[in-house]
C-alpha cells in the first residue's frame, strides 16, 4: 500500500493509531487514517462522507465488524468486512467472516473463511445510467 503509486488509491496517510500492546473494548469511528497493531474488540467504522483507510497489521487483531471504504488487512479479523471502494488482503490476513468488497487484492498466503460478496460501487451506477441515456 505506502510503495506502490495506485492512481485510485484513497490518501496513505495515518492520522491514529493503535499501539502493540494497547487492547480496545467497544465501537470506534474514525476519519482519515487508522492503523491497528493491537487488539480491536467491537466494531470498526469511518465517516462514510469522506474517504479513510484502515490498516490491520500483520500482530494486530479485531474482533468486529469492518465497514470502511477502503482497507489494508495483514493480521487477524473475526468478523465481516465491509469496503465500499477498495480491500487489500496481505499475505498474513486471516479473514473469518463474511468479505463485502467493490475493489478486491488478494495476495498469495492470506485466507478467508466466509463468502466473497462483490458489491458495484454507486460510481459504476452512474456511469452506466449516463451511458444508457
Amino acid at each position: 500500500m505506502f510503495g506502490r503509486n495506485k492512481s485510485n488509491a484513497p490518501q496513505n496517510r495515518i492520522d491514529s493509531l493503535i499501539g502493540v500492546g494497547t487492547r480496545l473494548d467497544g465501537n470506534l469511528t474514525f476519519s482519515g487514517g487508522l492503523r491497528v497493531d493491537g487488539e480491536v474488540h467491537g466494531d470498526i467504522s469511518s465517516d462514510e462522507a469522506q474517504p479513510a483507510t484502515l490498516v490491520i497489521s500483520e500482530q494486530a487483531r479485531v474482533e468486529g465488524r469492518i465497514s470502511v471504504s477502503h482497507a489494508v488487512i495483514n493480521g487477524t479479523v473475526v468478523g465481516p468486512i465491509v469496503a465500499t471502494d477498495s480491500l487489500e488482503l496481505l499475505p498474513s490476513a486471516r479473514v473469518s467472516g463474511d468479505v463485502e468488497y467493490h475493489q478486491i487484492e488478494i495476495q498469495l498466503g492470506a485466507v478467508v473463511e466466509g463468502r466473497l460478496v462483490h458489491q458495484a460501487g454507486t460510481r459504476a451506477l452512474e456511469l452506466k445510467l449516463a451511458a444508457s441515456s
